[in-house]
């Protein structure tokens, strides 16, 4: 069997078994996540990242004309996009969750199958964008100019907000399942007068599965101008996404300190969109990966020192709440 079927395979199994192993025994009772346990799994998800990342220098098979060490750097690469990238995606956790007013032990679950939807939804994803850059080779230009007005719209925008009542799915929910605005215990469904009715907690876990679905339209072109190798894409996103729960607990409550970071943030997609039309449009990589993950780091540092030393004189509340 090739050698990379049994990448994939050995992959995804060991995604189920920590799935398992994180709901079925570390958080089988629903409480509150404390700083050192987070810090702890944020931890172990990077290591095993890492661990994973080696791995694929010694024994995984890139594609033609692409040596192990380029695989294993598109890999890592691709891994701090996704990582950085998720920091907004935390953000916007905070703000649902403050909105909702989610009990905090209660919160681990719906990030639990938030990902896990997260984690098939980007796979379609990922296997769609790489489809129509072998199918259309232009499309890597709309890919690189979407990264690039993106960028530049995050680094413009205003404070976020949010809107669930706006939300288009869930309007469709409330209009054709029976639902309940309130919680009960960790249930996502509950049998009330021998009917199954929806919970506000699954309400919650709907909002943050359409907003994952905004953000990977923004990460996945952004991991795409690294590399079109589609394991390399699927597992350095997957791995990202996988740590995001662990890095929610761990930075919620810092997130206004980073007031510079979406800046940032804004700068890696506005490079990696000018790397995927540069590279595409001559014959030979004029940004290379080891050059453009230079870069990403140097602006995430420079970001974060950034926002440590000038830190916000008018810090608001992180969340706006609608009362109508």
């Amino acid at each position: 069997m090739d050698s990379k079927i049994w990448f994939w395979i050995f992959f995804n199994v060991f995604v189920l078994i920590m799935l398992a192993i994180d709901l079925g025994v570390f958080n089988r009772k629903a409480h509150e996540i404390r700083m050192k346990e987070s810090l702890v799994w944020s931890g172990v998800w990077i290591s095993l990242a890492l661990l994973f990342n080696v791995g694929l220098y010694f024994f995984y098979t890139p594609p033609a004309g692409t040596s192990q060490f380029e695989s294993a750097m598109q890999f890592f690469t691709g891994y701090i996009i996704e990582k950085s990238l998720s920091v907004d995606n935390i953000f916007v956790f905070l703000l649902v969750f403050s909105y909702f007013k989610v009990p905090a032990k209660y919160q681990h679950k719906v990030l639990f199958w938030g990902i896990v939807g997260a984690l098939i939804l980007r796979a379609i994803f990922i296997f769609a964008g790489v489809a129509l850059i072998n199918q259309f080779s232009f499309v890597i230009y709309i890919f690189g100019i979407f990264l690039i007005f993106t960028g530049i719209k995050l680094a413009t925008e205003k404070d976020k907000e949010i809107h669930p009542d706006k939300n288009i799915v869930v309007k469709l929910f409330k209009k054709f399942f029976k639902f309940i605005p309130e919680f009960r215990e960790d249930k996502f469904f509950i049998r009330e007068k021998g009917k199954v009715t929806a919970t506000l907690l699954f309400l919650v876990l709907i909002v943050i599965e359409t907003t994952d679905v905004i953000f990977a339209v923004d990460s996945i072109p952004a991991i795409l101008a690294v590399t079109q190798d589609s394991f390399i894409v699927y597992s350095s996103n997957v791995f990202a996404i996988l740590g995001l729960r662990a890095l929610y607990f761990a930075l919620a409550g810092l997130m206004q300190l980073f007031h510079y970071l979406h800046y940032g943030l804004a700068a890696i997609l506005v490079l990696v969109g000018i790397k995927m039309l540069v590279n595409h449009y001559f014959s030979e990589k004029i940004i290379s990966t080891e050059l453009s993950l230079i870069l990403i780091l140097l602006i995430l540092i420079i970001s974060v020192i950034t926002s440590i030393k000038k830190p916000r004189k008018d810090i608001k509340p992180p969340v706006s709440i609608e009362t109508k």
